[in-house]
């Protein structure tokens, strides 16, 4: 590991981004070009800029749902191994999500009928932590998140958008994970929860997490994010 290399947790370089419309015609339509963004240890850098800019387009790349056109997009696990996510296989990907990378995002995806219990503690379970630690943990997270223990047993596609936003929140900080992307997370949050969320969001930074962030609270944002990195049109980059 070269010294620089101890710096940053999250490094993207020269990375493009567009998407084909086949509906008209193969259309080619760019988002993103020469993208760059670094992220250290116990840093949380929030992506701003006005709407079809890029920003959820590239969080998609850091998490490893989009493929990118071109540059590389690495990252370091737990084991201090590189992975450019630009180019790794899915089930690199998949390992990395369980193990390295957390994702808060707006919409919560769960199998219908499993508990709201099991359903956050699932990222501990998955790397073998035992399911009575895991759930113990998980309701722990919940109380703290304000979901009464009456809801812990049921399954949250019937909660409202804010108790499952509290979930999705949760799920996402349940497991330490040392690189997290949170899309939006206070969005649906009532004023008490979202210091919940800042005050889980500076403990993840405290043990050295690396943040990637959107807030569209901009009050949220700023007590959150050590920088902003501003998101241009390509309109406007060019």
């Amino acid at each position: 590991m070269t010294p620089d290399q101890k710096t940053w947790a999250l490094k993207a370089e020269g990375v493009a981004k567009g998407f084909t419309l086949h509906l008209r015609g193969g259309v080619q339509i760019p988002v993103l070009r020469d993208a760059a963004l670094e992220v250290a240890p116990g840093e949380c850098v929030a992506l701003a800029g006005p709407s079809g800019a890029g920003k959820s387009t590239l969080m998609r790349l850091l998490q490893g749902n989009y493929g990118a056109d071109a540059g590389s997009i690495l990252i370091r696990g737990r084991d201090g191994a590189l992975t450019d996510l630009a180019t790794a296989p899915p089930r690199t990907v998949i390992a990395l999500r369980r193990d390295t990378l957390g994702y808060v995002s707006q919409f919560l995806r769960v199998i219908p009928r499993v508990p709201t219990i099991d359903v956050v503690a699932e990222p501990l379970t998955s790397r073998g932590v035992a399911p009575e630690e895991a759930r113990a943990r998980a309701g722990a997270l919940l109380r703290r998140l304000n979901l009464p223990e009456r809801l812990h047993g049921l399954p949250p596609a019937t909660f409202s958008g804010g108790e499952q936003q509290r979930v999705n929140l949760a799920r996402g900080f349940v497991a330490d994970f040392p690189v997290m992307l949170l899309d939006e997370p206070t969005a649906s949050l009532d004023a008490a929860n979202r210091e919940v969320v800042i005050a889980l969001i500076a403990e993840a930074k405290a043990r050295g997490a690396a943040l990637v962030g959107i807030f569209h609270d901009i009050e949220v944002r700023d007590r959150v994010a050590d920088r902003i990195l501003e998101v241009a049109p390509l309109r406007e980059a060019a």
